[in-house]
């Protein structure tokens, strides 16, 4: 039975962790400059959201306005990313929002948001493993090398078998397979991790600059009008409402740069280059989003992509291109090979954070002795995400990551002007420009966003933040390290 030290009665409400005991806080190599950490959000944010989601957003929610949906969604990123760059150039260690709400908002928010950021991050990334799964399936099969269908797919979900027969899965082995291969290379290091992903990603832009090029000359003007198709009277289903549930749709995919921010504890310079790894990806990548999505649904009528699976291969289909369905292909996997490195980075960093603050065991704050990375978490997740990916049709449970990065951006808009109430006169190498103007509009444009996503949504992030808080009061509060030191 663990014993309970005397402070531990203390309100986690107003328990924070001190600014000036930070930087004592290490264990994990710094090598990363901005050039990574751009790779690094470009990497993690360009994937799903804009290969899949962009023909479901376009279709159930916005039409062709569905470029303004990535617009509103990047103005609103825009505002929690400078956000972000100022308690990152402070606060240079590793735990992203986590860390930033436990100096800020104190430790019970800062339980919850680090929570939040574990179905944002291992949702996330089995989701986007049975992606992977599915493209790379395709792809093989168009070079005539037929995986066995039942080896390709969960239990609950049914597959055609080669004599025609219908059969349920057994296991999406693929999926697992990736899982496992990038949660290798994060433990080899991160150096190694660095490298890979950005050859990922130079590759992932080459094509989707193709596709946007290639593209363009053979857009029907027609497919644009009207630009925003007027609301069915349903809230959410086209007009300007339906832009904004789209921009609650495609949400997740600019969690990007809060990955980044986890990697603060392995960064050179913190102060300088996560400001530039933080907005650099958010402009690259704002800017890909807007080109894909006005070239896609000028290629093919949003009217058409009702139910397609793969928006990206129909609109290739309007062109002369052949050979550019093979790269788009390869493009889509390499993006979610890099998305998927960007998550299961991101995750181990903030179990890592949580760890080290004494809110989860300590196995978890664990560093391998000779790679120096959180392995240890990377081990956990790997098998948490496995049997998620292998074993469970969760392509529903991916909206849940729109709403969890929505409220982490919240908390660290808020977390802004907290702390220059608490430590106006510490150190700030960035500093959001106009005092509280941008926090405040980046919780108005992230809330509204929020407000946006259908009430299924809120009901899973209400049940699964109530589970955390059973963990919370079972286990974090009593081994929090600030809960064990004495009072005064």
């Amino acid at each position: 039975m663990s014993q309970r030290p005397a402070s531990s009665a203390a309100s986690p409400f107003t328990r924070c962790m001190p600014l000036d005991k930070l930087e004592t806080k290490l264990g994990l190599k710094r090598v990363l400059g901005p050039g990574s950490l751009i790779a690094l959000g470009v990497g993690t944010t360009i994937g799903a959201g804009l290969f899949s989601l962009t023909g479901i957003a376009a279709s159930e929610n916005a039409g062709p306005a569905v470029v303004l949906s990535f617009l509103v969604a990047a103005i609103a990123c825009g505002f929690a990313g400078l956000c972000y760059s100022e308690l990152a150039s402070m606060i240079p260690i590793a735990g992203s929002a986590y860390t930033y709400a436990y100096v800020t908002l104190g430790e019970l928010v800062a339980w919850i948001i680090g929570w939040d950021l574990v179905l944002e991050y291992a949702v996330g990334a089995a989701t986007v493993a049975v992606s992977w799964s599915r493209y790379v399936v395709s792809l093989l099969d168009s070079w005539g090398l037929v995986l066995p269908p039942r080896f390709t797919a969960s239990p609950f979900e049914t597959v055609m078998m080669p004599d025609g027969s219908m059969a349920s899965g057994l296991v999406n082995l693929p999926a697992a397979v990736v899982i496992c291969f990038v949660s290798m290379i994060l433990i080899r290091g991160i150096t190694q991790s660095a490298i890979v992903n950005s050859v990922i990603v130079t590759i992932k832009l080459l094509i989707i600059a193709a596709f946007i090029g290639f593209g363009f000359s053979y857009i029907n003007p027609s497919n644009y009008h009207p630009f925003i198709p007027p609301n069915d009277g349903t809230f959410g289903h086209f007009g300007w409402s339906g832009i904004m549930r789209a921009a609650g749709t495609i949400f997740f995919a600019y969690v990007g740069f809060d990955a980044v921010s986890t990697t603060a504890q392995e960064t050179k310079n913190p102060a300088r280059d996560m400001p530039i790894g933080i907005l650099g990806s958010l402009v690259v990548c704002t800017l890909a989003y807007v080109g894909f999505s006005y070239v896609m649904t000028g290629l093919v009528n949003y009217k058409d992509m009702v139910g397609d699976a793969a928006p990206v291969a129909t609109a290739i289909n309007h062109t002369p291109f052949p050979w550019l369905q093979l790269a788009i292909k390869i493009g889509i996997i390499c993006g979610f090979t890099s998305v998927l490195m960007g998550l299961l980075l991101g995750q181990s960093r903030v179990f890592f954070a949580m760890s080290r603050d004494g809110l989860l065991p300590p196995m978890f704050s664990k560093t391998h002795p000779r790679y120096q990375t959180p392995w240890l978490s990377n081990l956990f997740f790997m098998l948490i995400t496995c049997l998620l990916s292998a074993f469970l049709p969760i392509s529903d449970l991916g909206h849940m990551t729109s709403i969890g990065t929505l409220l982490a951006f919240v908390l660290v808009c808020a977390g802004v002007m907290v702390l220059r109430r608490k430590a106006p006169d510490a150190k700030r190498a960035f500093r959001v420009p106009g005092g509280n103007i941008i926090p405040i509009l980046g919780i108005l444009s992230c809330g509204s966003v929020m407000v946006a996503l259908d009430t299924l949504t809120w009901v899973r992030l209400v049940i699964w933040l109530a589970i955390g808080m059973v963990i919370y009061m079972a286990y974090g509060r009593y081994h929090s390290k600030l809960a064990q030191q004495p009072e005064g």
